[in-house]
């Protein structure tokens, strides 16, 4: 059993598969709390949840997803660019998608905003894997 979950945790899929979960437990949580009890109009809550939900996932995925060790701060600065970059391209994805579900297909908010956090976290995996944090990426395979 202890083989087991080693070998899971030096699988960086899984690793992802964990922390892209909190992730968007985060973006799902701060648009629960916006959208609802504060009232914020769903397509700002969306946009908020989104940024807050990237700087979170930039700190997990860097430490502990993809182990990256930056040797100089512009190093780290240099990742957080390209993170952000990938980020928003599936940000574009998911606040638009999110309005296309809802106002287009009638679906619910909150089903709009978890099937798109279902595309999204799919290709963020791959841009960070690829494009962000590719020095280490060998190595955890």
């Amino acid at each position: 059993m202890l083989n087991l979950i080693k070998k899971l945790y030096y699988d960086s899929r899984i690793r992802y598969l964990f922390f892209g979960g909190l992730t968007t437990l985060v973006n799902i949580v701060v648009f629960g709390i916006l959208e609802g009890p504060l009232g914020i109009d769903y397509k700002i809550s969306n946009f908020f949840s989104v940024a807050i939900a990237i700087c979170f996932a930039f700190v997990v995925n860097k430490l502990y997803v993809f182990q990256s060790k930056s040797k100089t701060f512009g190093d780290t600065v240099q990742e957080f660019i390209k993170f952000v970059l990938g980020r928003l391209v599936t940000m574009v994805v998911e606040v638009g998608g999110v309005p296309f579900c809802v106002e287009l297909l009638g679906q619910p908010k909150m089903v709009a905003k978890i099937e798109t956090q279902v595309i999204v976290v799919i290709v963020n995996y791959f841009i960070s894997k690829l494009f962000v944090f590719k020095s280490g990426s060998e190595q955890n395979k």
